[in-house]
């Protein structure tokens, strides 16, 4: 057995192992917080764990399916009245940056290329892309980032149970023995041909954005009437959160000083302030606390659609934020960089 496939076997292993132990003591999100946890602690233990890059992303069309599918007629009358909270995106991202890059400048004491793209709240692979052409450190954008990723995701089910009391145990869909079975076929159309024109296209968020789009137009059409079965999103659960806690696969002393322990100070700043955003929000009775709150935390794209699906929030709301973010981001970030760059 070659080495990598074996780090694939172990991985794998350790990540069931989480999902074993979350189910056995009864902790929210076994699919999702048991991988991570896992994941994290074997690779801090330097556990040989790779990247399931092709079959995260793989995983990452699916919710791309299951957002889709929540896109009725009913729900789309619904986003004109997002305006208020859609604007207010824009704004949050410039107070993220202004609070953000002098953190990592002055106190971490990162060069402007790496302070700069660590603290913008955009895809991962994104701002690791954009950080590397500009100079950045490439393996501490990725520690930044994949903790600032794993704070929100861990923290945001402990706080939507305690204020909210979401139900944590809901299956994300119905059994895939009550999905007809051209409705799956469908659903894998969509998944598969969704991603791979969206990838050909060059479109940010790819492997999310093409299916959801795909089957928002086939839900629009008539064609499905159901989302993908529970065992998918499972599954979809299972490999994000153990590609989560790989990210931290060989991380040194060193960095554990200095990139981990930034990453989570900077954590600090961010849940401030999206908890101060969706105070704003729900004061004003522009959303739900729960939505505002899933709607504005800084986290992954794929993560919180997950939450999302799992509680029971207004998924197009969710989702419609998300991508306005990583749209100002990943079109707005090289732009500013380059022009701050040059004054400093």
């Amino acid at each position: 057995m070659s080495a990598l496939v074996q780090s694939y076997v172990i991985g794998m292993l350790v990540a069931g192992f989480g999902v074993t132990s979350f189910y056995f003591l009864e902790l929210p999100l076994p699919w999702l917080l048991g991988p991570i946890a896992a994941c994290l602690i074997a690779a801090l233990l330097r556990v040989p764990l790779v990247q399931f890059n092709r079959l995260n992303d793989s995983m990452r069309t699916i919710l791309g399916v299951a957002v889709g599918a929540t896109l009725t007629p009913a729900a789309l009358a619904q986003v004109p009245a997002m305006w208020p909270t859609l604007v207010m995106v824009p704004v949050t991202v410039a107070v993220i940056g202004a609070l953000g890059v002098p953190y990592f400048r002055r106190i971490c004491a990162y060069d402007f290329p790496t302070a700069y793209y660590a603290a913008m709240p955009g895809g991962l692979q994104d701002m690791i892309a954009f950080g590397e052409e500009a100079g950045a450190k490439v393996r501490t954008l990725s520690l930044i980032h994949a903790t600032r990723i794993l704070v929100i995701v861990v923290m945001l089910p402990f706080l939507l149970k305690g204020v909210w009391q979401a139900d944590l145990s809901n299956p994300p869909g119905a059994p895939v023995t009550t999905i007809p079975t051209h409705e799956l076929l469908l659903m894998i159309v969509c998944a598969v041909g969704g991603w791979r024109v969206a990838k050909a296209l060059g479109m940010f968020g790819a492997s999310i954005l093409g299916p959801l789009i795909l089957t928002g137009i086939v839900t629009l059409a008539g064609g499905l009437n159901s989302r993908p079965p529970a065992e998918a999103l499972w599954a979809a659960q299972f490999f994000i959160g153990l590609s989560i806690g790989a990210r931290y696969a060989g991380i040194s002393v060193v960095e554990v000083r200095r990139d981990l322990l930034a990453g989570l100070g900077f954590c600090v700043t961010l849940i401030v302030l999206t908890l101060a955003i969706v105070e704003i929000i729900y004061v004003a009775d522009l959303a739900t606390g729960m939505d505002a709150l899933l709607a504005f935390a800084p986290g992954g794209q794929a993560e919180l659609t997950v939450l999302a699906l799992i509680v029971g929030a207004d998924v197009a709301y969710v989702v419609s934020h998300h991508i306005v973010r990583l749209f100002v981001v990943i079109l707005g970030a090289p732009l500013i960089a380059n022009l701050l760059g040059h004054r400093s």
